[in-house]
């Protein structure tokens, strides 16, 4: 292991139930089990509720003690809590998530929280991870509606390119799926709710020829044809602004559910689309591009040239629009934020003409 390397541990796999609601997840009893591979086997005598956020799944950032201290110690707890039976079939993401902690994390030079336990039940598809509190540590969230610099950006596209450096994992992975290419391919909305979604406040700001939504599925299915026939690399997949933080230590990334095999030019292009402003973007996502190509030569990758890598980046900007298109579990800032840059993005590229959609 280099200096520089990030020392990711193995998390414990305690062998008991996932709960499934945060009054069942935040029980004093379950929380003793959870946890006593970082208590030496104390007890929990106090939980205090921090913070709890909840999209699809809920994030709750909670404090405990342990039988003989007083000392607070403060964990993130992440899973499907307190939700009806059709979002609980989204659990395997959960699950995703999870097996990435155990797995991937270990083995891989990115920085994300530290992982202490995964309570996961694969017969039933659900899974909970425990995470040390990184806000309590000091971390910062980053957030749709606080825009990256060129700088910032870069250092980002580091830990993305760390992430893909260690690609050699997918040769013994074969749960880590083309997730791009099923989600183009899987219908999940129609062309009339896509677009009723598309014609709603979002749209504010997009340029109008991009604001098809039978020309995004057409878009987006066209994508991963092509993506599948290009070097596959373990991405991120969901490599917006909210999934990363900041610590004294550099940036690091969060929320894996959509870890997944695909070309790089989907998580470069999606992470520089939607953490830069429009203007921004155009200024500098080129360079950015190419300094990112750079770090993967220095890994050790055969990239390719300019121009193709350029062709790629302009083509993959329909991913992340995509995304952010069939977005509805999110506050609507934040979704009228990342579709108007992504939106944009596909409309300064000519992503739609590049990829055959006319």
């Amino acid at each position: 292991m280099s200096a520089n390397a990030i020392a990711n541990p193995v998390p414990a796999q305690p062998a008991i139930a996932v709960p499934p609601t945060l009054d069942a997840a935040l029980d004093p009893e379950f929380l003793s089990q959870a946890l006593a591979s970082v208590s030496g086997g104390a007890a929990v005598t106090s939980v205090e509720t921090v913070e709890v956020l909840k999209t699809v799944a809920t994030k709750v950032r909670f404090a405990v003690t342990f039988g003989g201290s007083d000392e607070k110690h403060g964990f993130c707890l992440k899973g499907l809590l307190d939700v009806d039976e059709r979002t609980a079939m989204g659990g395997s993401t959960c699950v995703l998530e999870s097996d990435f902690y155990l797995k991937v994390a270990p083995v891989v030079n990115v920085r994300v929280p530290e992982a202490v336990a995964v309570i996961t039940d694969r017969d039933a598809q659900q899974s909970v991870q425990i995470m040390r509190d990184l806000i309590a540590g000091g971390a910062h969230f980053c957030s749709a509606l606080e825009a990256f610099d060129a700088d910032q950006a870069l250092a980002s596209l580091g830990q993305l390119a760390s992430l893909h450096a260690g690609s050699a994992f997918l040769d013994g992975a074969p749960w880590i799926k083309p997730r791009a290419a099923e989600l183009a391919r899987a219908n999940y909305v129609s062309p009339e709710q896509l677009q009723e979604l598309m014609d709603g406040p979002r749209k504010q700001g997009v340029p109008a020829h991009v604001l098809s939504a039978a020309k995004l599925i057409e878009g987006v299915k066209a994508l991963a044809d092509r993506d599948e026939a290009r070097p596959q690399f373990m991405i991120h997949g969901d490599s917006h602004a909210g999934n990363n933080f900041r610590t004294a230590d550099g940036p690091g990334l969060i929320d894996w559910q959509l870890l997944q095999r695909g070309g790089w030019a989907l998580d470069v292009a999606y992470h520089l689309c939607a953490v830069l402003p429009v203007e921004l973007a155009e200024k500098e996502e080129r360079r950015l591009m190419g300094e990112y190509c750079a770090m993967m030569r220095g890994h050790g990758f055969d990239m390719p040239g300019e121009e193709e890598a350029w062709t790629q980046y302009r083509e993959a900007v329909m991913y992340g629009y995509y995304l952010w298109a069939i977005t509805k579990r999110v506050d609507p800032p934040i979704i009228v934020q990342f579709f108007n840059r992504l939106g944009n993005a596909a409309a300064r590229h000519d992503s739609f003409a590049l990829l055959g959609v006319s």
